[in-house]
């Protein structure tokens, strides 16, 4: 199960026992922001990509989408939302679990700009009823983020 290797993995940090594991589903922003009590734009939802060199992750904040354009200008290629059954395969996550820890060596992380409005952000902890709350360094330490990028819409003021 991917949450007991997210588990392992924070504890090099010693934060395995700041897992939160829910009764109710967290699998789609708006569960995990019912289930949190938190708004929306919080829930750091990383998704899984497809780029010509191979995947990558991007962890964005719960209320914007992706922007063809801010895509295709930063790294090339129009970017293709993994299936399934291909996010399994590579990141070792299930869909609704997705997170950027404890991936397989080569994954990419990077993190949008659109995070930068919070404090703290709540990511999936490899598991559908699962999170953590951390602060954007934690979490760009922990991610092992190779940077930050702006390539998200719908959150700008």
């Amino acid at each position: 199960m991917a949450i007991r290797q997210v588990r392992e993995y924070l504890s090099r940090w010693n934060r395995e026992g700041d897992i939160l594991e829910m009764d109710v589903s967290t699998a789609t922003v708006e569960l995990a922001a019912a289930a949190l009590g938190v708004e929306p734009a919080r829930i750091a939802k990383t998704i899984s990509l497809q780029r010509d060199e191979g995947i990558m992750l991007l962890v964005a904040a719960g209320d914007v989408r992706i922007d063809n354009r801010k895509f295709k200008d930063r790294f090339g290629n129009k970017p293709r939302m993994l299936s399934g059954e291909e996010t399994l395969q590579h990141t070792g996550h299930a869909v609704g679990g997705v997170c950027p820890f404890a991936l397989p060596a080569g994954v990419p992380v990077y993190l949008d700009a659109s995070l930068r409005r919070f404090e703290t952000v709540y990511p999936a902890c490899g598991a559908a009823n699962s999170a953590i709350r951390l602060t954007l360094p934690e979490l760009e330490e922990y991610a092992a983020a190779l940077e930050w990028v702006d390539v998200c819409k719908g959150w700008e003021p």
